[in-house]
């Protein structure tokens, strides 16, 4: 393979392993995979077929370029293409169209999102680009050291989209790899170009591509473990784009925070500045129960929860509709509140108190109102920056016992709300079964749920990967590790498999302030569930511990008997009871009614059956893969240690153990280990030079001392002699004269010198060679074997049909 071809293979690879970051950014990544490496493949293919044409260097990376258009084209918008083949104004519209949904998908989906077929083209487009602008940098241009930009630019949208989500460490390693396999190919061309380089010790692959890969990877293993040690320096390369910051909806152009669903929620709960958002007065006594509700996720559909259909209408004149479910037999109490939305949230839905009764926004023309979620949204793309509104709201009063006798829920709402994916785990709606047993009525269910989750079971956590799949709902169920958004999802969905109707809420919680003026800030995102019962309608359930406030209408636990026409259980009941409160003396009142007590049985329990950490298969996947990264690190330095060991034997004497005589090889084995010693310390060896010739070198550069040098001349002599004079007569000490060398040689260098020398012995490069010798003779014994087996049986069959040609002929 040329030069050339190796570097256009160590281009497409360098791609390839930097777009694997892309991967936690979609649900079925493994659908990206084969059509990302055909289009990198598909680039060095181009790109080294135009390189053989002889064409000016200039043109190679536009006509790559036009043909890895066309290839997209051909794959994405073949049926649109003029006689399949030939790209044309119905081909550009499907691009075009194509684009437009991935944008949207864009702005709807949550990471991971699901393959579609606008975002597989923006990916798969994005790589394909970032490989051509790769192989004309690295290949065409022979400047393989600025392709890092392009690589580094794919690797940091990957890993700062997906966050936590993705293994940063990992997909930092890849990427890392194949950078650095690409300027150790490019540094091995620039060398063979200068013609044969000689090292001095034998060998003629080139000393100085050595040391630079010894730099590369030292740099590499220090980035990825010196964070751990570090704790005060944070999480380094590795975790500087998976912090949560980087979802693409945190920080932007001006400061402004976007307002995504639970992409937003995610990046502002996990960023470190809490920036105000917005600003509100409403009426006395009514700020400690307020959540601005901004939309709700109504659809399940196996891959995450999201927006369902909306019935988009203008805002009507004067009141909006009356609340979904909600009769005239409920006490309610009117509320009015007056918000002021800062420069620093930009969003397309209003934040709103549930249910509003009245929006007072300015021209209605510029609204939308879904009556089923019951949400506000701008028409189009305007921003609501520095908007200043007034809002009417309901304030639901139910009872308990209102509560307990709901009524069954109409089609419309059970139809679209208890619908759940084929794929949830069946723990869900076991788990779900086991909290509520004993209840009878959905009310208690819906309580005993909010219950198991704010008992002190669960940690509110904003490391969690912001993920709402049935998978992720399961990993919460068993790891009890979350924050709001892990909590609603899993309320919501076990709800649901209880026959309850059940949505999630998405805006901010009340905010900081006095009883009539709050301020919002980003750390007051939120989401929770609301859970539908007839005749009252939607109500919300705090299950998140130690975030918002629960309902004043959750805090009665004791149910009487149940009526008539009570909602029928949908679990078979059992005797043992749901989670209750805890009564300790240590939970106070205001604890107490947040819902952030901790029932100290089951905290008992959740200790006693936890597991240990080595039954914990990620702790021990990082653990034995602490441990290979070592012994990586430490075959150097122990692989040289049993070299000395061998050839000085391990007492202070001679070669031998102290016998009279040492044999030729022990001589010899001293003499070598003298030279790689001076190796480690820094002085290369020079075979074109006679031992004596070899120590007064190592005694000029090294200055050694009298003592040192002359025990070096020592083994020099009994090495000339063996070499030379074929003699026996050798001194029994010198192992001894060894080491007094090595100390003199080990005086001149400073301590970081000495650490070096046996962390990382220069001469454990002869490991590689002995390795890579014995891989040859091993080829050409399986070769020749190969070849003797094949002569036997070609021999044993060509006999038999000269026979019978020769019996034809005769014949």
């Amino acid at each position: 393979m040329t030069t050339r071809a190796k570097l256009t293979f160590c281009a497409a690879l360098a791609t390839a392993l930097a777009a694997l970051s892309l991967m936690p950014l979609f649900n079925e990544s493994i659908r990206l995979i084969p059509h990302g490496l055909l289009m990198i493949v598909a680039t060095a293919g181009i790109g080294a077929t135009l390189r053989v044409l002889p064409l000016p260097r200039m043109l190679v990376v536009p006509l790559q370029l036009l043909a890895v258009l066309y290839l997209l084209l051909l794959t994405f918008v073949q049926p649109s293409m003029a006689y399949g083949v030939l790209p044309g104004p119905k081909a550009l519209d499907a691009v075009g169209a194509l684009l437009n949904s991935g944008g949207n998908d864009i702005g709807q989906y949550a990471i991971p999102a699901p393959a579609t077929d606008g975002l597989r083209l923006i990916v798969i487009g994005a790589v394909s680009l970032v490989a051509v602008a790769v192989d004309g940098l690295a290949v065409t241009f022979r400047r393989a050291a600025a392709a890092g930009l392009p690589l580094l630019a794919l690797y940091s949208v990957g890993t700062g989209l997906a966050g936590s989500a993705g293994a940063a460490w990992l997909w930092f390693t890849t990427a890392s790899i194949g950078y650095l396999v690409l300027l150790f190919t490019e540094g091995q061309d620039r060398l063979s170009r200068w013609g044969r380089v000689f090292t001095g010790a034998g060998r003629t692959s080139g000393g100085l591509s050595h040391s630079g890969q010894r730099v590369g990877v030292i740099a590499l293993l220090a980035a990825m473990l010196l964070p751990a040690f570090l704790p005060n320096a944070g999480t380094g390369l590795i975790g500087g784009f998976g912090n949560g910051t980087g979802t693409g909806t945190g920080p932007g152009v001006g400061g402004e925070r976007s307002l995504n669903l639970v992409v937003a929620l995610t990046a502002n709960l996990r960023s470190s500045d809490d920036t105000e958002l917005l600003r509100y007065t409403t009426d006395p006594g009514a700020a400690e129960q307020m959540y601005l509700r901004v939309a709700a996720l109504s659809d399940f559909n196996g891959e995450e929860w999201k927006i369902g259909d909306q019935n988009l209408e203008n805002v009507p004149p004067g009141p909006l509709p009356s609340p979904e479910g909600l009769s005239s037999s409920i006490a309610t109490g009117s509320v009015r509140t007056t918000v002021k939305i800062s420069d620093k949230l930009s969003t397309t839905w209003l934040p709103m108190p549930y249910p509003a009764a009245w929006v007072e926004v300015g021209p209605t023309t510029n609204w939308r109102f879904d009556r089923g979620a019951r949400t506000l949204s701008t028409v189009g793309s305007q921003k609501l920056n520095n908007l200043q509104y007034a809002v009417g709201s309901t304030s639901v009063q139910p009872t308990a016992a209102q509560l307990r006798a709901a009524g069954t829920a109409p089609t419309a709402i059970t139809n679209r709300y208890l619908s759940l994916p084929p794929n949830l785990p069946p723990v869900v709606a076991a788990t779900a079964a086991e909290v509520t047993r004993g209840k009878r009525t959905a009310y208690d269910q819906a309580v005993a749920l909010q219950q198991y989750f704010t008992s002190g079971a669960f940690t509110y956590s904003t490391k969690v990967e912001p993920r709402t799949g049935p998978e992720a709902i399961a990993k919460f169920l068993q790891e009890k590790d979350g924050f709001c958004v892990h909590y609603a999802a899993t309320m919501a969905a076990m709800a649901r498999s209880l026959k309850i109707p059940a949505r999630v809420a998405i805006g901010f919680t009340a905010g900081t302030g006095n009883d009539t003026n709050r301020i919002v800030r980003s750390s007051n995102f939120h989401a929770w569930p609301e859970l539908y019962f007839q005749g009252i309608g939607w109500l919300r359930f705090e299950p998140t511990p130690n975030r918002g406030v629960v309902p004043d209408y959750t805090r009665e636990q004791v149910a009487p008997a149940p009526s008539a026409t009570a909602q029928q259980p949908t679990a078979a009941p059992t005797d043992s009871a749901a989670p209750a409160p805890s009564a300790s003396s240590k939970c106070s009142a205001e604890q107490r009614k947040a819902g952030a007590c901790e029932d100290e049985s089951q905290v008992a329990e959740q200790k006693k059956t936890a597991p240990a950490w080595w039954q914990n298969w990620t702790v021990l996947v990082a653990v034995l893969g602490g441990l290979v990264v070592l012994a990586l690190l430490a075959t150097p330095m122990l692989w040289r240690a049993r070299q000395r060991r061998r050839r000085l034997g391990a007492g202070r004497h001679g070669p031998g153990g102290g016998r009279s005589e040492l044999s030729d090889a022990q001589v010899l084995a001293a003499w070598a280990e003298l030279i790689d010693s001076a190796w480690d310390l820094g002085i290369p060896p020079d075979d074109a030079r006679t031992p004596r010739h070899t120590v007064r070198r190592l005694t000029e550069q090294a200055e050694l001392g009298p003592e040192a040098a002359a025990a070096a001349g020592r083994v020099a002599l009994a090495t000339e002699r063996v070499m030379y004079a074929r003699s026996t007569e050798a001194p029994t000490q010198l192992a001894t004269d060894v080491r007094t060398a090595r100390d003199g040689l080990r005086a001149r260098v400073g301590r970081a010198g000495r650490i070096r020398a046996v962390l990382l012995p220069a001469s454990a490069v002869r490991l590689r060679w002995t390795i890579t010798d014995r891989v040859a003779a091993v080829r050409d014994r399986v070769t020749g074997t190969l070849g003797r087996v094949s002569a036997a049986v070609t021999g044993t069959v060509a006999r038999p049909l000269r026979r019978l040609r020769r019996r034809k002929k005769d014949a």
